[in-house]
């Protein structure tokens, strides 16, 4: 399974915003479509993300404010990406060892779309879902093996 399969099943809604957007109004995004990251695009051109962990860090910096800071300030300015036919394996790898829910995906430097875990997870366990479906069909299809008489 690659990406492009859980692009087509999720659709193709994207929340992108600009370095120079204030971080209240992108706190103000993601609570009202109720997402998790937003893009980060800047004259065409992915230049980070901003997830709800870099919220959570400036919160804490700013004893519970997010203050007057844009997104700019906070950002992950250098994403990790993958593309359309990246393995959902390959996609599973790279979210576990650089511990980060969201990936943008990119087509040469065209946004796709964005990623989740959830949406890997969910993707995953689809998967599993119709292939066991598969296999307990195709062992209720089992052919009776003849019983043979020792004679």
């Amino acid at each position: 399974m690659r990406v492009s399969d859980i692009l087509k099943v999720k659709g193709n809604t994207l929340y992108t915003v600009t370095p120079d957007t204030s971080l209240h109004d992108a706190v103000n995004t993601m609570a009202e479509h109720d997402i998790g990251s937003l893009v980060v695009m800047e004259y065409g051109d992915l230049v980070g993300m901003l997830t709800f962990r870099e919220i959570i860090l400036t919160l804490r910096t700013n004893g519970g404010s997010v203050g007057t800071t844009t997104i700019r300030k906070v950002m992950d300015d250098h994403p990790i990406t993958c593309t359309p036919e990246t393995e959902v394996d390959e996609v599973r790898r790279m979210m576990l060892e650089h511990h980060v829910r969201y990936l943008p995906v990119m087509e040469s430097r065209s946004l796709m779309g964005v990623i989740s875990f959830y949406d890997v997870a969910k993707a995953v366990v689809e998967a599993q879902g119709f292939e066991n479906k598969l296999l307990k069909a195709y062992i209720r299809d089992w052919p009776e093996e003849e019983q043979h008489s020792g004679r």
